[in-house]
This record gives C-alpha cells, structure tokens and sequence, in this order.
C-alpha cells in the first residue's frame, strides 16, 4: 500500500472514530435517538480496529508482507468475487421467499419491502451486466 492511500485510509478510521463520538454524544443528550447511539459506538468500534490494523501494517514487517499477499492474490480475489455472487443467489432467493411468506402471513407491508428489495437486486444486477459487457 503506498504511502499516501496509508494515510487517507488512518484519517478515514479516524474520522469514523469522531463521527461515532458525536453520534454517541448527540444520541446521550438526547437531541438523536438511541438508534443513532448503537449506530455511533459501532463506528467507534471499527474505526479504532482499522486505527490497530494501520498502526500494525505499518510497524510490524511480517504483517505488512502477509496483509499484502492477501491483497495482492489472484485466488483470493477469485473468492471474494464468488462470495459476492453467492451473496446475491442467497440474497434475492430469501427476499423472494420472504416476501411470500409474508403476503401469506397478512404482512402485506413487510412483503412489499422484501419484493422491493429484490426488484432493487436484480435491476442492479442488470445494470452491472451490461456495464461489464461492454467494459470486457
């Protein structure tokens, strides 16, 4: 990782870590609501353990090398692609099943939001398909 993307990525986890402050703050005085407070501490949360991994990468050789290999790696850039599209098979499967289990269940409301879910889905997939058709 160069130089300069290590740094905006360290300001970016810090930035995460003073937005969930405010958020945790602004929810605590109640001007937001408790949401925002759960919302604020998971920030906190991964901004402090992306803070821990830059400061790793950048003092600990062995981590550095290995953190790298794993970027880097043409298989491993193979599974995280089919772990995507496995995500999508499974996403759009239980959006469809859910939403006809809850129009059967009278939750009309519920199976709207999962067939908009999966109707979002699929035109998205649409899009990248022919995105990616002309690109390749």
């Amino acid at each position: 990782m160069c130089n300069n993307k290590a740094n905006r990525r360290l300001l970016l986890s810090i930035a995460w870590v003073v937005i969930g402050i405010v958020l945790f703050v602004l929810s605590f005085m109640e001007v937001l609501d408790s949401f925002w407070s759960g919302l604020g501490g998971g920030l906190i949360a991964v901004g402090i353990l992306q803070i821990i991994r830059h400061i790793r990468y950048r003092t600990n050789a062995e981590y550095k090398e290995k953190v790298d290999i794993e970027v880097n790696d043409e298989r491993n850039k193979f599974l995280s692609s089919k772990a995507w599209a496995w995500t999508g098979y499974i996403f759009v499967l239980c959006c469809a099943v859910a939403s006809i289990v809850y129009r059967v269940m009278g939750e009309n409301e519920l199976g709207s939001l999962c067939t908009t879910g999966l109707c979002l889905m699929v035109a998205i997939y649409f899009i990248a398909y022919m995105i990616l058709k002309r690109k390749y």
